[in-house]
């Protein structure tokens, strides 16, 4: 059941980032061309998730434990690391030239297979040289 539940979810979050277009790298360039052709459509997306995760946290209070785990896993840690800004840092950059995050590149794999293929291939690589060094 827990696996079925993680592909729904999975399913819903592509289908969603589809849909509001999050898959194209060009109009995710567009919206942090800030003084160019901007896009507000990533902004558009962004808002309906935080609509959705306010609306989703004011329930979290009252519950004892999720509907389908054993407890809710929050963060514990509240301080800001060097290797915590650099990781932001380096995928905002990545974000910003590929034009795609790992969420859109995978989805973007029913889309366009060549072009997110080769984001993902570079996604898996980097994940593997950063537990080779150790930095994860």
């Amino acid at each position: 059941m827990r696996g079925l539940i993680a592909l729904l979810a999975g399913v819903i979050f592509g289908a969603g980032l589809s849909l509001g277009g999050m898959t194209d790298p060009a109009r995710v360039r567009g919206f942090l061309d800030l003084f160019g052709d901007w896009d507000p459509t990533l902004a558009f997306v962004m808002g309906g998730a935080l609509v959705v995760m306010a609306i989703a946290w004011r329930f979290v209070p009252g519950m004892s434990r999720p509907m389908f785990e054993e407890m809710f896993a929050l963060p514990s840690r509240t301080d800001l690391t060097p290797e915590l800004i650099g990781g932001a840092a380096l995928f905002g950059v990545g974000w910003g030239v590929a034009g795609l995050c790992p969420g859109p590149g995978f989805a973007a794999l029913a889309i366009e297979p060549v072009g997110a293929a080769i984001f993902v291939v570079s996604l898996l690589v980097g994940m593997a040289a950063a537990k080779v060094m150790k930095l994860d």
